[in-house]
C-alpha cells in the first residue's frame, strides 16, 4: 500500500479514481472539470487524484497541439488542487521536466512511451513524490518490475503501475486482464487506464480511438482487481484538444462509477 495526503491505494482499499481532461487546454476547462469530478467522487465516497497533462510532448503529428505553455499550465493545475482540496498529478518527460512540475503537483505520471527512461524514472524517484509508471504498449508487464526497481533504488517506494494496452502494430491495443495480477506481484498498486486502452494510434496523423469500449474495459479491470481507476474525462470530447477520439464525456462518469464500486466491493468484501 502507498498513500497521497489522505488517499490510502492498494492493499484491499476501495478503487481510487485517477481522472481529468487529457491536457491542460485553459483555466476554464480545469477548472469545471475539477469542481465536477470532485463532487462525483463526493457524492459517491471515492477518492480522487485529479490528472491533467501540463504538456503534450508526444504526439502523433508535428502540428498536433502541446500546450499553452509550461508555467501557466502548472500555475492551473496548483490553483484547481487547491482550490478543491484534491492531489493533483501531471506527466513528465524529462529530468528536467520533473524538476520543474514537482514544484507544483502531488504526483508524478511517466509516459508509456518512457517507462524504460532510467534517468526519467530516478529523477521521478528522488522527489519522493508519488510516481505513476504507465506500462509501455511494447513490455510485457514482468518487465515493469524491473522499471519501478529504478524509482524504488532512490528509496523512494510510493510507485503505482498502470496497464495501459499493448500493441501489436495495426493501429490497435489489447488489454491483457493478467497482467493486473503479474504487476501487482511486483508489490505496488496496480491501475487500469480505460481510456488511452481503447486509442487507436496513429490514424491518418491523430490518435482515433473506440470509447464504446471504456465501460466494459474497466468493468473487466474491476473484475480483475484493480487499486485506481484512470480516465481522460472532458465536458466534450469531440472539442478537445487532445485524445478526442477515446476520452470520456464528463456526463458519463457518474454512472460508469457506480458500476465499477459495486464490482470493486463485490471483488474486496468490504
Amino acid at each position: 500500500m502507498i498513500t497521497l495526503n489522505d488517499i490510502k491505494i492498494g492493499d484491499g482499499n476501495p478503487f481510487i479514481l485517477i481522472a481529468g481532461p487529457c491536457v491542460v487546454e485553459s483555466k476554464k476547462l480545469i477548472d469545471e472539470t475539477a469542481e465536477a469530478v470532485k463532487k462525483i467522487c463526493g457524492d459517491l465516497g471515492i477518492k480522487l487524484i485529479f490528472k491533467s497533462s501540463y504538456k503534450k510532448a508526444n504526439r502523433t503529428s508535428l502540428n498536433s497541439f502541446t500546450g499553452i505553455g509550461d508555467i501557466e499550465a502548472l500555475e492551473i493545475l496548483k490553483e484547481a488542487g487547491k482550490r478543491n482540496n484534491i492531489s493533483v498529478i501531471t506527466d513528465v518527460h524529462s529530468a528536467e521536466e520533473v524538476k520543474l512540475a514537482s514544484a507544483y503537483v502531488d504526483a508524478l505520471q511517466i509516459p508509456a512511451f518512457l517507462c524504460r527512461q532510467t534517468d526519467l524514472l530516478i529523477a521521478a524517484g528522488e522527489t519522493g513524490k508519488v510516481v505513476n509508471i504507465k506500462k509501455g504498449q511494447f513490455l510485457a508487464p514482468e518487465d515493469m518490475a524491473l522499471a519501478a526497481e529504478k524509482v524504488a533504488a532512490t528509496g523512494n517506494k510510493n510507485i503505482m503501475l498502470t496497464e495501459r494496452g499493448s500493441t501489436f502494430g495495426y493501429h490497435n491495443l489489447v488489454v491483457d486482464m493478467r497482467s493486473f495480477i503479474v504487476m501487482r506481484e511486483s508489490g505496488y498498486p496496480v491501475v487500469m487506464d480505460a481510456t488511452h486502452s481503447v486509442q487507436l494510434p496513429s490514424k491518418g496523423g491523430i490518435s482515433g480511438g473506440q470509447p464504446k469500449f471504456i465501460k466494459p474495459l474497466a468493468r473487466a479491470a474491476a473484475a480483475v482487481g484493480i487499486d485506481a481507476l484512470f480516465l481522460e474525462v472532458h465536458p466534450n470530447p469531440s472539442k478537445a484538444l487532445s485524445d478526442a477520439a477515446s476520452q470520456l464525456p464528463l456526463t458519463d462518469l457518474k454512472d460508469l462509477l457506480v458500476e465499477i464500486q459495486l464490482i470493486d466491493r463485490i471483488i474486496k468484501k468490504y
